[in-house]
């Protein structure tokens, strides 16, 4: 009686959810392929950057692990372009697989539509876009930062990041936006500062421009100071010349905090502070190049993990017409449509980044054309 009453099934309430059995049939064929689609990539580009970084560890006698901390940062940079591969690559052999069985075509005798069979493929597409976009999002920055300074520990042995010109930080509790035109080699000294304090109402009611500023403890000290205030229209009120002011660091860091801690690198960025940045060079008039190229980085964080949803659109119809002839076709179509996307995405990106296209769309038309040739072959295999 008690070997009954163990085996009795859960009450239904109580019972776990589970997949129809078409949808975890199809899963479990898309499962291994993406696996090995992601570990691959992500394996090739770890032995890449290693391979380029271990003259370090045999001409500079550079600590093994040292270097190994810094692929390993590296890693989550590859990411946005790693699961769109990999899902692609999924898409294709698993629907190629089902179709090269004739299980599709048993599928679809039965009255199964091929928007019904193609649902897993895309929802499993559309839950892959949403990790690799909040990885891109909250991990990459972080560890691509933690990378470049292990980097720049193995080149000059030193834990600070040497700062690139014209970099932006922003104190998120003051709301000041700090602007540092170039720093001396000493990695102290800063020439041409300048300070945004905001209005409560409009952009600025005060600019700080020093010559130069250097860093005492948590305070920045300007020097040489042109304190300029603006009226509600943004009309100059006043204007004097300072000789020294102290400005507090965002969130009081220290010097090699606020000097290490802020490079034009983009991969540092989440969406956030490249909005910060791609602002306040708006509000300074500063376009060019290095403006499309943060433009096109913003609307990439979210443009690149959406190629795993394109990736589905374009494997599923490509599969059903192809996948009788093997799995090295599956293979090589991954390959080929992903260099086209390649492709797509640099020659957009060379317009964006000129001012000759949208950034946006730049940005998005890779996954515009892609997605509407998955859409019209669907339409065709659907009919």
């Amino acid at each position: 009686m008690a070997s009954l009453t163990a085996q009795r099934p859960l009450p239904r309430h109580l019972a776990l959810p589970r997949l129809p059995i078409l949808d975890s049939y199809v899963l479990r064929e898309i499962l291994g392929p993406f696996a090995f689609a992601l570990s691959a990539y992500l394996i090739f580009w770890a032995l890449n950057i290693f391979f380029l970084a271990a003259d370090y560890i045999i001409n500079d006698h550079a600590p093994f692990f040292l270097v190994l901390r810094f692929v390993v940062f590296r890693i989550p940079q590859a990411v946005p372009m790693a699961f769109p591969f990999a899902t692609l690559f999924a898409g294709l052999l698993a629907m190629g697989r089902l179709m090269g069985d004739n299980e599709v075509v048993a599928m679809r005798t039965s009255g199964i539509s091929l928007a019904r069979i193609a649902a897993t493929p895309m929802l499993f597409g559309i839950a892959m876009f949403a990790i690799a976009y909040l990885t891109n999002e909250y991990v990459s920055p972080k560890a691509v930062d933690l990378s470049t300074r292990t980097f720049y520990q193995i080149i000059y042995h030193t834990n600070s990041l040497p700062v690139e010109p014209q970099f932006f930080r922003k104190d998120p509790d003051t709301g000041n936006v700090f602007y540092v035109t170039q720093v001396e080699p000493d990695n102290k000294t800063m020439l041409d500062v300048q300070i945004f304090k905001p209005a409560h109402f409009g952009p600025w009611n005060e600019t700080l421009q020093a010559k130069t500023a250097t860093v005492d403890g948590s305070l920045l000290i300007l020097h040489d100071v042109i304190d300029t205030r603006y009226n509600l229209q943004g009309d100059v009120t006043s204007q004097q010349h300072v000789k020294q002011i102290e400005i507090g660091l965002p969130l009081g860091e220290t010097a090699a905090q606020f000097l290490s801690n802020i490079n034009s690198d983009s991969w540092t960025m989440n969406s956030k502070a490249l909005s910060t940045q791609i602002n306040a060079l708006k509000s300074q008039g500063i376009g060019g190049s290095a403006l499309g190229s943060l433009e096109i980085s913003l609307a990439n964080k979210l443009a690149w993990p959406f190629a795993c949803v394109i990736g589905m659109v374009l494997a599923v119809p490509l599969a059903i017409r192809y996948g009788k002839r093997g799995r090295t076709l599956g293979i090589a179509m991954a390959i080929f449509s992903f260099f086209i996307y390649f492709l797509l995405m640099s020659a957009a990106a060379a317009f964006g980044r000129n001012g000759a296209m949208n950034a946006t769309l730049a940005a998005w038309i890779p996954n515009i054309i892609m997605g509407g040739v998955g859409l019209v072959l669907f339409i065709l295999e659907e009919r």
